[in-house]
């Protein structure tokens, strides 16, 4: 591979510096709507060519060409588009004069009917993925689920139907704190404004009040992080200041005396609107479908952007996100079998002290555009974890249905202290077009964990079969919080305690040939890594490449073929307590994307190959400790599929299938085991989510919406003795009707309405372990916009 990356990086500079020399010119302006406030995120396109660029929030643009006469596209929804004759000339920079842009109608119509400022198709990537290339045009699979899908789906944290929307994601059950999500057959990690913030249990899922939108972006990603899973990442963006922001208060009520508020507003705070400020805040109140189960949240998240000038801005977010719950593990059934007790039923007692969660948060992000070509960004970000509870699980389980309970103390404390500095920039050597990306991340992580005083929950056996709650009080158990957990993490053989320290170089080249239809990107990150988990340490330094070709046949269509890599250090260790060496991973696939009807709606369909080397198989013992043996390589291949954006006028729709196989390529300790498929995937994933919006008549703004999941020959963590699955296949259907006008706006969401029974589990040691899902429950949301 080295030598394929090699000859690669020669042919680029041969390419580069051997071709014919060609002029070239850069137009740069700006748009602004009739009432003269600028105009973000319009779309320009250069007539009959890939060539084009996007408003920023100031409303301006620049673009790059070769000299000569064109047509310049100005479009977006809700305005006018507008057609432009410009000259480019050779070595020149030409400034148009301001453009204007008119509203339109039936456009502006069509979006307030919709309630979308944005639909369900977004293009270009957030500023957080730090790559300014146009989804179209990169080569790598990205998928983007929109603040007006979430909006649709009632989704009001990471943890409820966010993977429906993007293929091949899939929710894996577990404490109940944090969304852990595999991807590709591996767990992905959890980043927030371009930011890692994966930890052990964490981080706390996020509230959908403070969401933006959420990219799914698909195998390793060398220009984001090379140590993790070759899976991907997903990234939650949060919202920011916009000077033109509108106003919102929204109710909430449903099953489960479910209630909530929430509150988004912002705008300008001095009149030179170089002060802005937004504010979110979210209060929530649910039980849940199991007895005792309740989840009390609140969220408060003001945020501040100032523009220096025109070319810098200082942006400051913090967020305070709390949540008090029942215990970690509450939702945990254990038994003899699969799916054999009434999915309300509950292991908890209502008596028991509450496990709280705080999390707080800062992001700064300075802003600085050097000149039309080239930016600098810089972002610092601290996160604060806290976590004091219990948590549930069970000693054993007799076949009568006996179960002895245990608690465990499940206190946490995670700090997350991060910097990043990258450059971008375009430039012209000749006939070749340059898309630059280099930066700098420093990420620390720090984590100690008490969970090990353990202690059982009632003095007799609780039968599953035939439960009876409220323990007394005297023996509801209680820890010793004494001492700091810092020092309670360590006072154990096998301490709680982990920090890693990773500081990565990445430099990239997105190297445009033939007018940009033809796209290489060369690439390389520098990681080194050092970190101490549970007394184990461990120094690494890592290389790796990527390796980019994309190829617009028109200008709607490109194919695309990619090659990167990563590396995970373990923090599993082998039968005689030794850590084991780091996970390598590479990722080869090919992909065809399509946008149709001017951008409205796309489409995408990808095929991969992912080895990873040195997998931790973990094997579980009775008394509930593990060790991990290490398997030399194992293979994921499949194929995905998604189409997501307006299909024809009212009618919008998210469509996505994903075949994923993961299974043990070469096992030298266990030949007999090649083959063997690895658990945490199914093996057939598909979802759906289709809304029609009327737009006339006495049934204008009124919406109807259905959609589906389904997966088949699916599994959570562990495959049964025979390495089958254990799950059977999973189908959920859901419904919902809304309504809004350029004011209002009312959705009733109607979930699981054929009332399946819908759980998720697996074997674990001498039982089962598994979660239910609800039965059919609704939610009816009211907002107003001001």
């Amino acid at each position: 591979m080295k030598r394929i990356f090699t000859a690669l990086v020669l042919l680029a500079s041969v390419l580069n510096f051997a071709v014919a020399q060609e002029n070239r010119g850069t137009v740069k302006g700006e748009v602004q709507t009739a009432d003269g406030k600028p105009a973000a995120y319009v779309n320009l396109v250069l007539n009959n060519t890939t060539m084009g660029a996007v408003t920023k929030e100031n409303g301006s643009f620049t673009l790059s060409a070769p000299a000569g006469d064109y047509v310049l596209i100005i479009s977006s929804i809700g305005l006018k588009k507008k057609e432009l004759a410009i000259s480019v000339k050779s070595g020149e920079t030409i400034a148009l004069p301001t453009i204007t842009l008119e509203e339109s109608i039936q456009q502006l119509q069509d979006v307030i009917v919709q309630g979308q400022g944005e639909d369900y198709n977004i293009e270009v990537p957030s500023s957080a993925l730090r790559i300014t290339t146009p989804l179209l045009e990169t080569p790598q699979n990205v998928q983007v689920i929109s603040k007006t899908a979430i909006k649709d789906q009632q989704i009001i944290d990471m943890l409820e139907g966010v993977s429906r929307n993007v293929s091949g994601v899939q929710m894996i059950e577990h404490w109940g704190n944090f969304a852990r999500i595999n991807m590709r057959g591996f767990r992905i990690p959890a980043m927030r404004n371009g930011v890692n913030l994966e930890s052990s249990w964490g981080p706390l899922t996020e509230d959908m009040s403070i969401v933006d939108r959420i990219e799914f972006v698909k195998g390793p990603a060398g220009f984001m992080m090379a140590a993790g899973e070759p899976g991907g990442f997903y990234n939650v963006v949060t919202k920011k200041p916009i000077l033109n922001q509108s106003n919102e208060i929204s109710l909430m009520t449903g099953s489960f005396n479910t209630l909530r508020a929430a509150v988004d507003v912002g705008g300008k705070l001095n009149n030179n609107k170089k002060l802005l400020y937004r504010l979110n805040l979210m209060g929530s109140s649910k039980d849940s479908h199991r007895d005792f189960e309740f989840n009390d949240r609140y969220t408060i998240a003001p945020s501040l952007k100032y523009s220096f000038n025109d070319n810098t801005s200082l942006t400051a977010e913090y967020t305070l996100q709390y949540s008090k719950i029942l215990a970690l593990g509450s939702a945990y059934v254990f038994s003899n079998n699969l799916a054999d007790l009434p999915r309300d039923f509950s292991i908890g007692e209502p008596n028991i002290d509450p496990t709280v969660m705080r999390e707080n948060s800062v992001f700064l992000n300075l802003n600085h555009r050097l000149d039309e070509n080239w930016q600098l960004t810089a972002q610092l970000a601290y996160l604060n974890y806290n976590q004091e509870g219990s948590s549930f699980w069970y000693e054993k389980i007799s076949p009568e249905g006996n179960l002895t309970r245990t608690m465990n103390s499940a206190d946490a404390l995670t700090l997350v202290k991060s910097g990043q500095v990258y450059l971008n920039g375009e430039v012209e050597t000749g006939v070749v077009h340059h898309r630059i990306l280099a930066g700098l991340d420093v990420n620390q992580k720090n984590y100690w964990g008490d969970y090990f005083q353990k202690q059982y929950l009632g003095d007799s056996t609780f039968n599953i079969y035939n439960p009876v709650h409220k323990v007394p009080m005297s023996q509801i158990p209680s820890f010793d919080r004494s001492e700091d957990i810092r020092v309670r993490a360590g006072q154990t053989d096998a301490p709680a305690i982990s920090e890693s320290n990773i500081t990565a170089l990445y430099a990239q080249d997105e190297l445009g040939f033939l007018e940009n239809k033809l796209r290489l990107t060369l690439a390389l990150r520098y990681t080194s890594f050092n970190g101490n988990t549970n007394g184990n340490s461990m120094d690494r330094e890592k290389l790796t490449p990527r390796v980019g070709l994309s190829a617009s046949l028109t200008e709607n269509t490109t194919v695309y073929a990619l090659f990167d890599q990563s590396f995970l250090p373990q923090t599993s260790i082998d039968i005689k307590g030794k850590q084991l060496d780091p996970e390598e991973s590479s990722d080869i696939e090919f992909g065809i994307k399509r946008s149709w009807a001017e951008g409205k709606w796309s489409s995408s369909l990808t095929y991969y190959t992912i080895n990873k080397e040195n997998f931790a198989n973990p094997i579980y013992r009775a008394d509930g400790t593990s060790y991990a043996i290490p398997i030399d390589n194992i293979q994921s291949q499949g194929f995905e599929f998604d189409v997501q954006g307006e299909i024809v006028t009212g009618l919008n729709l998210i469509l996505n299938y994903a075949n994923t196989n993961v299974e043990v390529d070469e096992f030298k300790q266990s030949p007999e085991s090649e083959g063997t498929r690895i658990a945490g995937h199914a093996k057939h994933l598909t979802n759906g989510w289709l809304k029609y919006t009327f737009h006339k008549n006495t049934l204008k703004g009124l919406g109807v919406s259905v959609g589906y999941q389904y997966q088949v020959d699916r599994s959570s963590w562990n495959w049964g003795a025979e390495n089958e699955a254990l799950l059977p296949d999973y189908f959920r259907l859901d419904a919902a009707l809304s309504w809004q006008n350029d004011k209002m706006r009312v959705g009733l969401n109607v979930n699981n309405i054929l009332d399946e029974y819908l759980y998720s589990g697996a074997g674990y040691a001498t039982g089962y372990y598994w979660q239910t899902e609800p039965g059919t429950n609704f939610r009816l949301n009211v907002a107003y916009s001001f």
